[in-house]
């Protein structure tokens, strides 16, 4: 999970330096595994995103076979969800691999963002999902909340990749060109946000299992700070890509963050699912 949300920040990062293109081949780059004479920052981003990829993959190829060869002992749905994970990862792969030969082509990017953040989310509730079910109440709406607080995000972080694969923001800024694409990221700041904090009251207010209250209490935490960084982002007229970076990053762990709380908060009549 930590490579894999390295792997979401490196390629937001790969594209505030305008990196995308540092190796102009796939999947080598520069013709090598190391292209340590054309190596500066850029090249490096860029070959490194690929190396992270590399690594999730091999990752999840274990995680599948693992799951395979220890099936007695485990969930029956884990190696399906663990097949899914690696099907994604090759299709992250695939679109990595259209987004150098396409020249960086905003819907390529974009669909590339969305898998990976579909990777993140899935293994988050994997991870959710093998920890040992906990009884007890749950908040009323709670687990349907958290549900609905991640769709959001999702689809927030989705128009956030279109509006900067197209440099949006930036034409607004400078000559008030794309403000579509930036209004479109910023309605759904206000509903993902809402959802996020009412989530952490609920979930303070009432009784629930402790995890999935630290869940919930780091979602609205997480949301808070990212209004605010949405908004230095725009007030910085993007000029300080570190603030950008941890934009995106704090993005990749809402969603990390949102479909943990859901599993931890699902209904306790339904706890079995874990083992069944």
């Amino acid at each position: 999970m930590v490579a894999l949300v390295a792997l979401v920040v490196v390629g937001g990062a790969t594209r505030v330096m305008e990196a995308g293109l540092a190796c102009p081949d796939w999947p080598l780059c520069y013709g090598s595994l190391l292209p340590s004479r054309q190596m500066n920052l850029q090249v490096f981003l860029e070959w490194f995103h690929r190396l992270d990829a590399f690594l999730v993959g091999i990752g999840l190829v274990l995680l599948l076979v693992s799951s395979i060869l220890n099936r007695r002992d485990n969930p029956r749905w884990l190696p399906w969800l663990s097949g899914v994970a690696l099907l994604l990862v090759a299709a992250q792969g695939a679109l990595g691999a259209l987004t150098v030969t396409q020249l960086l082509r905003f819907d390529i990017v974009t669909a590339h963002l969305a898998t990976a953040l579909l990777l993140v989310a899935l293994l988050s509730a994997i991870a959710q999902l093998l920890r040992p079910p906990v009884a007890g109440p749950r908040p009323r709406g709670a687990f349907l909340l958290s549900a609905v607080a991640g769709s959001l995000v999702f689809g927030q972080c989705v128009a956030g990749g279109l509006m900067a694969t197209q440099w949006a923001s930036g034409r607004c800024l400078r000559v008030a060109e794309g403000c579509a694409w930036l209004s479109a990221h910023r309605s759904l700041a206000t509903p993902a946000a809402s959802c996020c904090a009412l989530l952490a009251i609920l979930l303070l207010a009432f009784p629930c299992p402790p995890f999935a209250r630290r869940l919930g209490v780091a979602a609205g935490a997480l949301a808070a700070c990212q209004v605010v960084l949405g908004v230095l982002t725009l007030k910085l007229s993007l000029s300080e890509p570190l603030v950008t970076v941890a934009h995106q990053l704090l993005a990749a762990l809402l969603v990390a963050t949102l479909p943990a709380a859901a599993f931890a908060l699902r209904p306790s009549s339904s706890v079995e699912f874990s083992r069944g």
